[in-house]
């Protein structure tokens, strides 16, 4: 799985005129999951993502995590991340998991995520959405559930 990490001031969805899902400062994640993921890479990034090293300690240095801070979760669909750019023009989703499989493994994430965290809030899979936000940094990381080489 893949996760486009975004450290925010604040950041928020709509669907629509609905305001589905909204956090102070915290941390925006687009996730996507790719051909091949299990249960068990969407746990791996998840841990990751709460663990990574994104706000600063007292030195001003990125020294503290999501569950250091206790800040906001914005988990946010996006399979448009596993897209292949590698020729032409028009990107080709191919590498993107099937769209079941794919909603199952982001509702994993989302479930985990509850269980391990306070502050959680979410888009709406497979919706046409509008995300807002401020980074704050800005600070932005791609993450992954496996080793690059594992894609080719």
């Amino acid at each position: 799985m893949i996760a486009l990490i975004q450290r925010v001031s604040r950041a928020r969805v709509t669907v629509g005129d609905e305001v589905v899902g909204e956090i102070g400062a915290g941390i925006l994640a687009l996730v996507c999951a790719e051909r091949g993921d299990t249960d068990a890479q969407a746990d791996r990034l998840l841990a990751k993502l709460l663990a990574y090293r994104v706000f600063g300690d007292e030195a001003g240095r990125m020294n503290r995590s999501l569950a250091d801070v206790g800040g906001g979760l914005l988990i946010v669909s996006q399979f448009t991340l596993a897209a292949d750019t590698g020729s032409g023009t028009r990107p080709s989703f191919s590498p993107a998991a099937e769209p079941a499989v794919g909603r199952a493994l982001y509702e994993r994430f989302v479930a985990q995520a509850h269980l391990r965290h306070a502050d959680v809030a979410t888009g709406r899979f497979g919706a046409m959405m509008q995300v807002e936000l401020v980074n704050d940094g800005p600070v932005t990381f791609w993450l992954r559930s496996k080793p690059a080489e594992a894609h080719a």
